[in-house]
């Protein structure tokens, strides 16, 4: 799992959730980016982040020959194609394989996130899946990133209401939360949510477990 946002922290988070997913039978090791942004909240910072992603995903794909997959673990999907490129491994990335899990069957859906400067790229992200037929919209949190980041409770808080917006206004019938740093919340919400919320993290694994099966 590579982790674009140069937080140790957030990448022990995302690999427990992703350990958790996928089990023992399948190994998971976090790999924090060297340099780059500490947290992905604009099209500046996802574009300064891919090139730190197929730095860390080509050096975990060549070291020691043990690495069969790897995992994108941002939202954004920086450096996602051309990883699968250098690498030829299955490689997954949070906002491809959760869009595609929630659209599954021509469910409408729709995101809840705290970046409102990607509202745009996730908008285009949906278009180029060819989704854009089953997406009701995005339902931001009210606050900054930073500050969301840094008080859980009031994160998850604002999130809920995101996703309940979501489904009582915008008619979803699944809500991606949008972000591998809100994996913890996603897990939550999805008890708290009568919605079917799908979780960046898993989704994700849930896409590697197939492609090594294929």
């Amino acid at each position: 799992m590579i982790n674009p946002n140069t937080s140790a922290a957030t990448t022990a988070m995302m690999t427990a959730i992703a350990r958790r997913t996928l089990g023992p039978a399948l190994p998971v090791r976090g790999v924090t980016a060297a340099r780059g942004p500490r947290m992905l909240t604009d099209p500046a910072a996802l574009r300064a982040a891919a090139p730190e992603v197929l730095a860390a995903g080509t050096a975990a794909a060549t070291a020691g020959g043990d690495c069969a997959a790897l995992l994108v673990a941002a939202f954004g999907d920086p450096g996602l194609e051309a990883l699968r490129a250098a690498t030829g491994l299955p490689v997954a990335g949070l906002g491809e394989a959760a869009l595609l899990e929630a659209a599954a069957d021509g469910t409408p859906f729709g995101v809840a996130t705290t970046t409102p400067l990607l509202a745009d790229a996730i908008t285009a992200r949906v278009a180029e899946l060819g989704l854009s037929d089953r997406y009701t919209g995005l339902r931001l949190t009210a606050g900054t990133p930073e500050r969301l980041s840094a008080d859980p409770v009031v994160l998850l808080d604002r999130l809920e209401r995101a996703v309940r917006a979501c489904a009582e206004r915008d008619g979803a019938r699944a809500v991606v939360i949008g972000g591998g740093p809100l994996g913890e919340a996603a897990e939550e919400l999805r008890a708290r949510c009568a919605v079917r919320i799908v979780a960046p993290i898993p989704a994700a694994c849930r896409s590697l477990a197939r492609l090594l099966t294929e």
